[in-house]
């Protein structure tokens, strides 16, 4: 009798889906990732567009020969990995390894581990999210790059064993350039000179000091400010236009 193949990450919910499907269906898990970078080198070719070198992960090697032994005996094969970025790298790499037609492999996404859920994600086939792998990817990289480029400046400069990670890094140099932007920055003097006025009709509104003459003047110290303020007493007040706009808070 001809079994269509399930593949997820975890042995607990292959035992689950197990349970569902009955025995036409071989349900096997690949315990997360098959393939990775190389712990022993930087696994990225900068000079080749950022080009990674997966291998398969040592561990994995016996996993991934019986997934690959039980794809060859079924009619079938759906990739049920996570709904998310890491499911669709896993689903990816397994693809790459199974060596086998395109028709017979399908990626499916279970939402929910019920027997409604497990049905509707096999009615409902569709290719590999490849955005959604490149996405996966590109962090993986990241990480890489940074970790290995930059935790050696930590082992010189803290302690041995640290390692970098992509975001804790960026939002470090995020910190120094700010700080280095304060401890530069002189302070400037500045005054606002306002007028609160009455309107025609309620309510009245408070208008701002803007220039003269149809250029605009910065006020910067107190003279000035009082200088203004002295010009403006006895000034007629009148609105020249409107300009009304939406604003989103």
């Amino acid at each position: 009798m001809s079994k269509s193949l399930v593949i997820v990450e975890s042995p607990a919910k292959a035992r689950t889906i197990r349970k569902y499907l009955g025995s036409s269906y071989s349900v096997k898990a690949s315990l997360g990732h098959v393939k990775d970078l190389p712990k022993s080198k930087m696994g990225v070719s900068v000079d080749k567009d950022f080009r990674p070198e997966y291998r398969i992960i040592p561990g994995k090697r016996k996993i991934l020969a019986e997934l690959i032994k039980s794809a060859k005996s079924s009619d079938q094969v759906f990739l049920a990995l996570d709904p998310d970025r890491e499911g669709e790298a896993i689903a990816w790499h397994i693809y790459e390894e199974l060596g086998t037609e395109d028709g017979k492999i399908h990626r499916v996404l279970f939402n929910e581990i019920t027997r409604k859920g497990i049905a509707e994600g096999l009615e409902h086939p569709h290719p590999i999210n490849v955005k959604r792998f490149e996405s996966q990817q590109a962090r993986r990289i990241l990480d890489r790059l940074v970790g290995y480029e930059i935790s050696p400046i930590l082992w010189k400069k803290v302690r041995r064993g640290l390692s970098a990670g992509r975001v804790q890094s960026v939002a470090l140099r995020l910190v120094v350039d700010r700080e280095k932007e304060i401890s530069v920055f002189e302070p400037q003097e500045y005054w606002k000179v306002t007028a609160a006025l009455a309107a025609g009709s309620p309510p009245g509104f408070v208008a701002r000091y803007w220039g003269e003459n149809g250029r605009r003047v910065e006020v910067k110290d107190g003279d000035t400010a009082r200088r203004i303020q002295s010009d403006l007493n006895d000034a007629p007040f009148k609105v020249t236009s409107i300009e009304r706009r939406e604003r989103r808070r």
